[in-house]
C-alpha cells in the first residue's frame, strides 16, 4: 500500500496539474486593428499567461481554499489506506495461524476496502480536478481582459504567450526582458481586484495553469 499512501499524500497537487494540464491552452482575440493603425509600426509584447493566472492574489487565495476544502476528503482517504495497511500486514503475520476460512475472509475484506479506496480516490480527484478548472478559467478570463487594457494602453499591437510548451501558440525563441509584461499585467490585475497577497502561500502553487477556450 506504499504506492497509494504516496499518491494520497500528493493528491492536491497532483489532481490540479493533471487538470491543468488536460485543458487546452487559453486563447484571447485581439481586438480588429482601426484603419488609421494600418501604417503603425508592430510593438510585440510577450507574457507567461499560464504563470500570471496563478501567481494572482485572487489566484493564491482561491487556490488555498480550494486546498482546505479537500483536507478532511485527503484525510479519509489516508485514514483508509492506513486502514487498509494495518490489515494487510495482520493477515501476513497471523497467517499461519489462520485457517483457510478466515484468511479468505480477510483477504476479501481487504479486497474490498482496497476497491472502495480506489472509487473514492478517483471521486475526489474528479471533484477537485472540476473545482480547480473552475478556478483557473475565471481567474483566466478576467486576467485575459486585464492582459488587453494593459496592452492598448501601453501601445502593444501584438502580445505572444511565452509560457512553455504552448500547442497552439508561436513559440518565442527570444525575447527581451523589456518586451515581458507578466509581472506588470499580475500587478495591475491585482492592483485591480483589491486582494491582498496572501499571508502565507498555499502549500503547492501549480505554476502553469492552462484555462479552456470557452470564457
Amino acid at each position: 500500500m506504499k504506492r497509494v499512501y504516496l499518491a494520497l499524500t500528493s493528491f492536491a497537487l497532483g489532481s490540479a496539474l493533471t487538470a491543468l494540464a488536460q485543458a487546452p491552452a487559453a486563447q484571447h482575440p485581439a481586438a480588429p486593428p482601426a484603419a488609421h493603425e494600418a501604417a503603425t509600426p508592430a510593438r510585440v509584447a510577450v507574457i507567461e499567461f499560464q504563470a500570471a493566472v496563478a501567481q494572482t492574489n485572487e489566484f493564491q487565495r482561491d487556490f488555498a481554499d480550494l486546498q482546505k476544502k479537500y483536507d478532511p476528503k485527503r484525510q479519509q482517504l489516508k485514514s483508509l489506506s492506513d486502514e487498509i495497511d494495518t490489515m494487510t500486514k495482520q493477515l501476513q503475520q497471523q497467517g499461519t495461524q489462520l485457517n483457510d476460512e478466515e484468511r479468505q475472509t480477510r483477504a476479501r475484506a481487504i479486497d474490498e476496502k482496497k476497491k472502495q479506496l480506489d472509487r473514492d480516490t478517483q471521486d475526489a480527484q474528479s471533484d477537485f480536478q472540476s473545482d480547480m478548472q473552475d478556478l483557473v478559467n475565471r481567474v483566466a478570463a478576467k486576467v485575459g481582459a486585464t492582459m488587453q487594457d494593459y496592452a492598448q494602453k501601453h501601445g502593444y499591437t501584438l502580445v505572444l504567450d511565452a509560457t512553455e510548451q504552448q500547442q497552439q501558440a508561436p513559440t518565442v525563441l527570444y525575447a527581451a526582458q523589456s518586451t515581458d509584461i507578466t509581472k506588470a499585467v499580475i500587478d495591475a490585475y491585482n492592483e485591480k481586484s483589491g486582494i491582498p497577497a496572501p499571508l502565507a502561500p498555499p502549500a503547492a502553487t501549480p505554476d502553469a495553469p492552462k484555462p479552456s477556450t470557452s470564457h
